[in-house]
């Protein structure tokens, strides 16, 4: 592609020089280190980072055009934007072919159940017969290749380049989690979405967004940027929620709704609920259907009933749905139990709201026979109004809490923790704190006894913790594992 044809799609910049040479573009980037001979660099002012003082080397490195938020003494040429970001986003989308009009794409919002659904949404549609792709926080999957990945939903390049790569897989459906950073981010303008899913709305990343406002107003952008001239556009809501109710005045395309208290187009009644999975009455459109999945919680329920009517907005048969829900597998790190013999339940799940941690207790406490533990933290640079509410949830929630670190990061752990216990007055029970995260699970699951359970949360599917700027190797299962291997051996 040239260059001309590369910038065409920007209608409002200002080009220095106006006359410039034109060339063919070898790659589109906004990483110096990925800057090759003949390659477009885009300045993008990052949350940490401004790109623009990495110009220099980017030309250094080879790169024949810049494409910046203001002018740059440098010796190739420079396009100037108001909005770095949103051009690299419709650059992208140019660079790669418009990939996202070639797939039928379902975007999942919310706090809490993205990975699950958009994992519910793959094994419905491969059940369909189609080949499928998955962006998210686990990784990226094209068919049956995944490739890492390190936000849940990757920078505007990223994510073209992903795209582009299902388009040659001959990927029919993709399935991808939005974050309400990457919204706010702009990193998935260009891409044309079919679908869009709403989980749930709780507190987070308060961090960044400041106020549970702005963190509804990212959400909502999913909906109101869902094009509404195709008339099979389609925003699937939880209407249990009332961010839910409120997401349909936001969009111009059709709406379907889901719910299990409420009155909507997919609900589900009657539900049992068991270690060895749900089964409920599912109402479609007035027609009634039973279904029965090894998944676990009521919180699942609510994830199978997105996933449905996604599957139902695409236009597949809910027998086919069914099907495929009968035999889903649980995503790693979502109320994944470890094996073991010693009569103990220990479940390590990703729960790092406390929504979300109030739900998997809660979920627990259906089931467990005896006591339950909860061992847990918080991660360190990050949204600290939420702490001492994950204490308070975590104590009132099990028999005994454990609090202890999760990904400290630059932060003080001593000052994560008295965040948390802040959330703690002397009328309750007192949690016991052990900052060293391995100590913590192997002195719960050292205190459970047969028919009691034991919840890891927080960390779920991770391998590592963040200690300062260090990334080492840990996994919450791998650690109950071996304290459980080593309780049975005694």
């Amino acid at each position: 592609m040239q260059a001309s044809e590369l910038i065409a799609c920007l209608k409002y910049k200002q080009v220095l020089p106006a006359d410039f040479a034109d060339f063919g573009v070898s790659e589109l980037t906004q990483d110096t280190r990925k800057v090759v001979p003949g390659a477009v660099f885009v300045a993008v002012v990052g949350h940490k980072v401004d790109g623009h003082q990495f110009i220099p080397q980017a030309v250094e490195k080879g790169a024949k055009l810049i494409v910046a938020e203001h002018p740059v003494e440098t010796s190739v040429p420079v396009v100037v934007v108001r909005d770095s970001h949103r051009a690299m986003a419709f650059l992208a989308n140019r660079y790669f072919g418009h990939p996202s009009q070639q797939l039928r794409m379902i975007g999942v919002t919310g706090t809490n159940g993205k990975t699950t659904v958009t994992h519910l949404i793959e094994e419905i549609f491969s059940r369909a017969g189609d080949l499928t792709g998955v962006i998210g926080t686990l990784y990226r999957k094209i068919g049956a290749a995944t490739y890492p990945t390190i936000n849940t939903t990757p920078d505007a390049i990223t994510n073209q380049r992903t795209l582009a790569k299902m388009v040659a897989a001959k990927v029919d459906t993709v399935a991808m989690e939005v974050s309400s950073i990457a919204l706010q981010q702009g990193r998935v303008w260009g891409i044309d979405y079919d679908i869009a899913v709403f989980t749930n709305f709780t507190e987070d990343h308060l961090a960044y967004h400041k106020t549970m406002a702005q963190y509804k107003l990212a959400k909502s952008l999913l909906f109101a940027q869902l094009g509404s001239v195709a008339a099979d556009k389609a925003a699937v809501l939880n209407v249990d929620d009332p961010v839910g109710r409120e997401f349909a005045d936001y969009t111009a395309a059709n709406v379907i709704t889901y719910a299990i208290d409420h009155e909507a187009d997919v609900r589900a009644q009657n539900v049992a609920l068991s270690l060895e999975g749900i089964r409920f009455d599912l109402t479609v459109f007035g027609q009634h259907y039973r279904v029965a999945t090894p998944l676990v919680g009521r919180f699942n329920v609510a994830n199978c009933l997105a996933a449905i009517a996604a599957a139902v907005a695409a236009g597949l048969p809910v027998e086919t749905i069914i099907a495929a829900l009968s035999t889903a597998h649980g995503v790693r790190g979502r109320f994944q139990k470890v094996p073991t013999t010693t009569g103990v339940t220990v479940i390590v799940d990703y729960a790092h709201t406390p929504d979300g941690l109030e739900k998997v207790l809660t979920t627990l406490n259906q089931f467990a026979e005896h006591k339950v533990y909860c061992v847990v933290g918080c991660g360190g640079d990050r949204d600290a109004k939420k702490r001492p509410l994950m204490a308070q949830i975590a104590v009132k929630g099990s028999t005994q809490a454990i609090l202890t670190e999760d990904n400290p990061r630059t932060e003080d752990p001593k000052q994560i923790m008295n965040d948390m216990l802040a959330g703690i007055d002397e009328t309750m029970p007192q949690p016991e704190v052990i900052y060293d995260r391995a100590a913590a699970i192997k002195e719960a699951i050292n205190r459970a006894q047969p028919g009691d359970a034991v919840l890891i949360a927080g960390k779920g599917h991770e391998d590592y913790q963040i200690i300062g700027t260090t990334k080492r190797h840990f996994d919450d299962f791998e650690q109950a594992a071996a304290a459980l291997e080593e309780k049975a051996a005694h």
